[in-house]
Order: C-alpha cells, then structure tokens, then sequence
C-alpha cells in the first residue's frame, strides 16, 4: 500500500539513495542539494510502499515567495519523484492521489496545490494531468533546465 510520510532523520540515509533515470536528473536535481532546500517552510515527504522508500516530494508553504504566478493560499509541490527502481509500477499516481487527502487534512488553508514541470519533461506531465492537475498554459521561465508548464490542481 502506498502512503505519504513526513521526511525525518531516520530516514535521511535511505532517501540519500534514491536516484532517477539518468535522462531524468536534468529535471530533479542532486539529492544533497534537494535535500538543503527543506526547512520549516519547505517541508521533506517520503513516498512509501509498505515500510520501503519509493520516492520523496516537498511541500513549499511559502511557494508565493519565489514564484510571482502563486498567491498566498497556494501550496507548492516541487521535486517530486519515483526511484529509478520503482518508477512504471503506479507509485507515483497512488500517491499524487493520497496527497489529495492528506492536504486537506494537513494543509486545510491552502486553496490550490502549484507545481511546474520542465516542457521536456512529458512523462511526468501526462502523470500530473492524470492526477487532476491542469496546465494553467503560461510557461515559468525561471527553472534552471529551460522552461516549464505550471500547473495547478484545486484542493
């Protein structure tokens, strides 16, 4: 069963190493270097299958402060991703669909959840879209791979 897990210590070494797709690192980065983004604003999730670590996601509750298209009741989903090992199995749908609830559990004054995607990035999109994001048809210029869709899904 798959289910979200807020990110701690514990889990540092096993998240540490989740890899992607070579082709698919352009788009997410360095762990070490995603990791430095989490704070108290910029909170760290793990993607679990029973008691294994498939993937890792943040949560940006200040999304608004570096992106000039969010507003203030807008959450940010960024460097979301399923291991290399685990990706074509569903994970990464099973748990964009558990995050619904969880948000508004979690997060209930957060109206929209925003996220961007590099336009290279097609595999990703198609799984956003399936999980009820809509591309908003305005490119982010800012992400350091070239331009990407932002999308938005209500919560």
């Amino acid at each position: 069963m798959t289910h979200i897990e807020k990110m701690t210590t514990k889990h540092v070494g096993r998240v540490i190493d989740l890899k992607v797709l070579p082709e698919q690192q352009r788009f997410v980065g360095k762990m070490t270097d995603i990791l430095s983004l989490a704070n108290a604003q910029v909170r760290p999730y793990i993607i679990c299958d029973q008691d294994e670590i498939v993937g890792f996601f943040l949560l940006d509750t200040v999304f608004s402060q570096t992106h000039d298209f969010a507003g203030t009741h807008d959450l940010g989903l960024r460097k979301f991703f399923i291991d290399q090992a685990y990706q074509g199995k569903g994970f990464a749908s099973q748990a964009l669909q558990g995050l619904d609830d969880y948000l508004v559990t979690e997060y209930s004054r957060y109206k929209r959840l925003l996220l961007t995607v590099n336009c290279l990035n097609t595999a990703a999109k198609v799984c956003y879209e399936k999980a009820g994001f809509k591309d908003s048809q305005t490119l982010y210029e800012g992400g350091p791979s070239g331009p990407q869709h932002i999308m938005i899904k209500s919560l």
